[in-house]
C-alpha cells in the first residue's frame, strides 16, 4: 500500500537515510549468483571474496541483478526506480542497464554506453576515447598517449581492477593508468618509472643534469674508464653504446639515464 501524502513526499521519503559505506540508496539487491541480499555489489564482492574456500569466491555481475528489496518497506520486487508498494524512489539516480541506485546525485553520475557502466563526475566533464576504450577528463582530450584498453587492467601497485574501481585514477605520460593514491605513494618513495613499461612518469631533465654533474666529478678507475656497454633506453626505446659508469648510462638519443644494460646486438655477416 502506498504511503499517505503527496507523490513528491512519497518519492523523497528516506532519501540519504539508507545504504552502505559505498552508496546511499533505499534498496538492497538480491544477488542472483548466491541468492543473498546485499546493500550493493561491492558489499557482495567483499563478502564473497572473504569466503573460506577459494572455489566459493565470486563477484556479482551487475547486469544480472533482477530483484531488489525496498529498504523502507522491505518489499522484494523486480528492478525499478520506484517501489511498487510504498512509492519511494529507491535511488535518486537510477540506471536500468547497470541496475544501479544512488541517492547522492552530487557525484554527477552518468551512464556511458561505450564503457557499458555508470561513471561519476558529470557527463559534460568527460569524453570517451575510442582507442583507450574509456572515459577520460576533458583536459586529456588530444592530450594523452593512447594505449588500447588502458583502463581494463589491474592497478600495477595494489592490483585492484581499475576499469570499474571506486578510486580516482590517473593517466601517466606513457598512457598507462593507476590509482591516484598509488601514484602519490610511488612518488613519495621516489619511484619515477611506470611499473608497466618503465618509462619516466615525470620531467626528469633536472635529475639528468645532476647525474651529468655527478658523473663528471666521479672519475672511473683506468680499467673501466674506456669500457663501453650496450644500453636500452626505457624512455625512447633506442639501443645505443655508452661508456660504463657506476652512476648511470646516458642515452645518446634522448639524453635520459633511464636505461638498462643489455647484451651486445648480433650483427648479420
Amino acid at each position: 500500500m502506498l504511503m499517505e501524502g503527496n507523490s513528491n513526499d512519497r518519492l523523497t521519503f528516506g532519501k540519504m537515510g539508507y545504504g552502505c559505506k559505498h552508496y546511499r540508496r533505499r534498496c538492497k539487491i538480491r544477488a542472483p549468483c548466491c541468492n543473498e541480499a546485499y546493500d550493493c555489489r561491492h558489499c557482495h564482492n567483499e563478502a564473497a571474496n572473504m569466503l573460506r574456500h577459494i572455489s566459493d569466491r565470486h563477484e556479482l555481475i551487475r547486469g544480472d541483478v533482477k530483484q531488489v528489496i525496498c529498504s523502507v518497506c522491505d518489499t522484494e520486487q523486480p528492478v525499478a526506480r520506484v517501489c511498487t508498494n510504498c512509492g519511494v524512489n529507491m535511488g535518486e539516480y537510477f540506471c536500468d542497464i547497470c541496475k544501479f541506485y544512488d541517492d547522492d546525485t552530487d557525484k554527477g553520475q552518468f551512464h556511458c554506453d561505450s564503457c557499458g557502466i555508470c561513471r561519476i563526475g558529470g557527463r559534460e566533464n568527460f569524453f570517451h576515447c575510442k582507442k583507450c576504450d574509456c572515459c577520460y577528463s576533458n583536459n586529456l582530450h588530444n592530450n594523452h598517449l593512447c594505449v588500447e584498453n588502458s583502463m581494463r587492467h589491474h592497478c600495477p601497485i595494489c592490483y585492484e581492477y581499475i576499469f570499474d574501481s571506486l578510486k580516482d585514477t590517473t593517466v601517466m605520460k606513457c598512457g598507462h593508468t593507476m590509482h591516484c593514491e598509488c601514484y602519490d605513494e610511488m612518488m613519495k618513495r621516489e619511484k619515477y618509472c611506470c611499473p608497466i613499461c618503465s618509462r619516466s612518469i615525470k620531467d626528469m631533465s633536472g635529475d639528468w643534469k645532476r647525474m651529468d654533474e655527478e658523473i663528471e666529478a666521479t672519475v672511473m678507475p683506468d680499467e673501466y674508464r674506456y669500457k663501453k656497454v650496450w644500453i636500452l633506453c626505457n624512455d625512447c626505446n633506442d639501443t645505443t653504446e655508452a661508456y660504463f659508469h657506476v652512476v648511470g648510462h646516458k642515452c645518446s638519443h634522448c639524453k635520459s639515464y633511464n636505461t638498462r644494460t643489455i647484451a651486445p646486438p648480433i650483427f648479420s655477416q
